[in-house]
């Protein structure tokens, strides 16, 4: 949309090299950040809406509008759903790697969405039902013959989106099936370690549904701290299942672990909270609790 002679307002769907790939309108402009962006910290990345200035057929990019997140490895701006993506066999889903990004995206205020791949090879047992019955949105499909792959185009609708899990989960696959006429890249999986070779080396986003879908690298490897989330008392409130039960345990500073008469705890043992997800929890509240004071006030 046009500002005025020359300025126009779009949103990044690619940032390499130093320039910027910058969707306004039906076009995409090549543009450059402004020098004093450097100064002051600022990174324009895929997702970032921004005010860019023409000059013939290339542009400027001289304002980067407020971010509602921002994800730094790989960077990634203005996300509004992280579709976290499970195989059934080669890799195996892993519940604590599912429970890790639902946890990163209830902190930072993005909506995850459940996604389990490879429904042609295998089922996932008890899993899905575990993250329906924490509220998620969970879609069990296959990227190989299409089943459910239309439901998960209708949850892309007026978003911008990424897919993340694994290597080896099928992301690629899946995203060609969601992305008519885009092929991506696809990696074949090791056979003897279980795990795919990384295909995807920038992040991009592509128009699909009336929304963007992000390519991206590296999501595997994100970790709580990674996005302020280091304070173990904070942990509770990125698993929604649990907090219908906070103040009904017979301790004020139950932690959930292992303390007796936890309503938590007792909403496990009566199948209220899937088990996978309690031992996540478990697994993530020790590892935050090894972090010292400083280390949190250092970030």
């Amino acid at each position: 949309m046009s500002l005025n002679d020359n300025k126009l307002n779009g949103i990044i769907i690619r940032s390499i090299a130093g320039f910027c790939y910058v969707e306004a309108g039906d076009k995409v402009y090549e543009c450059k950040p402004r020098g004093s962006f450097r100064k002051e910290g600022i990174s324009p990345s895929a997702g970032d809406r921004v005010e860019f200035t023409l000059s013939g057929s290339k542009g400027t990019v001289e304002a980067v509008f407020e971010r509602k997140n921002f994800l730094l490895r790989p960077p990634l701006a203005n996300l509004d759903k992280l579709f976290i993506v499970s195989a059934a066999v080669i890799p195996q889903a892993n519940p604590l790697l599912i429970d890790r990004m639902t946890a990163i995206c209830e902190h930072i205020g993005v909506e995850p969405v459940i996604v389990f791949n490879k429904s042609d090879l295998g089922d996932f047992g008890i899993l899905p039902e575990a993250y329906r019955t924490a509220g998620y949105k969970t879609f069990v499909v296959s990227a190989e013959t299409g089943e459910g792959t239309e439901e998960i185009k209708k949850e892309l609708d007026g978003c911008i989106s990424a897919f993340c899990g694994n290597s080896g989960v099928g992301k690629s696959s899946l995203l060609n099936r969601l992305l008519e006429g885009v092929k991506l890249s696809t990696g074949e999986v090791s056979e003897k370690l279980g795990r795919g070779k990384h295909t995807t080396r920038t992040v991009e986003l592509f128009k699909v549904s009336g929304g963007y879908v992000a390519d991206t690298p590296g999501f595997s490897t994100l970790e709580l701290t990674d996005f302020m989330l280091n304070d173990k008392d904070e942990l509770k409130f990125c698993f929604p299942e649990f907090s219908e039960h906070f103040g009904e345990c017979r301790f004020n500073s139950c932690t959930h672990v292992n303390e007796p008469d936890c309503s938590v705890i007792n909403a496990v043992k009566c199948g209220e909270i899937a088990k996978t997800r309690h031992e996540s929890y478990v697994s993530m509240f020790e590892d935050l609790k090894k972090i010292k004071s400083w280390e949190i006030n250092k970030k």
